[in-house]
């Protein structure tokens, strides 16, 4: 693969309990374990981070998928969410759900549109084989 971007981030402190900043600056934030997951709150959390870019990343792949079958993906939106809990292996494991919203295209070409975003997003890419991943199509 050739790449075309590496985007770089540094973590310190005690981890979920600490601070994130990527190399330019434009992200730089503190980090606290969910209530839910046994901590304070309070700051942001590495699940969701990785829901906003998966959301995002997601929502990018979709727009390319649009343009190429010329459907209309204005007003679109793309909800992920992702969960945490222990594997069988005594660490955690993670898990996604993407819902996607097409108002202008019928359900069918909503979920095939989601369905090719799915194979053209990198997030998913990623993910695929890895994690429980489940997508959701609306259209009008």
């Amino acid at each position: 693969m050739k790449v075309l971007y590496t985007a770089y981030a540094t973590a310190t402190g005690e981890g979920r309990n600490g601070h994130a900043r990527t190399s330019d600056g434009l992200l730089d934030i503190d980090l606290a374990t969910s209530k839910e997951m046994g901590g304070a709150g309070g700051a942001t959390n590495p699940e969701q981070l990785f829901a906003a870019g998966y959301a995002a990343c997601f929502h990018s792949a979709l727009k390319v998928v649009g343009r190429r079958e010329k459907a209309d993906v204005d007003g679109s939106v793309v909800d992920a969410e992702v969960g945490i809990g222990p594997n069988d292996q005594g660490g955690f494991g993670l898990q996604v759900a993407l819902n996607v919203t097409l108002p202008h295209v019928d359900q069918d070409a909503a979920e095939r549109i989601v369905a090719a975003a799915h194979e053209v997003c990198p997030y998913s890419n990623a993910t695929r084989g890895n994690i429980e991943v489940t997508l959701s199509a609306v259209g009008r």
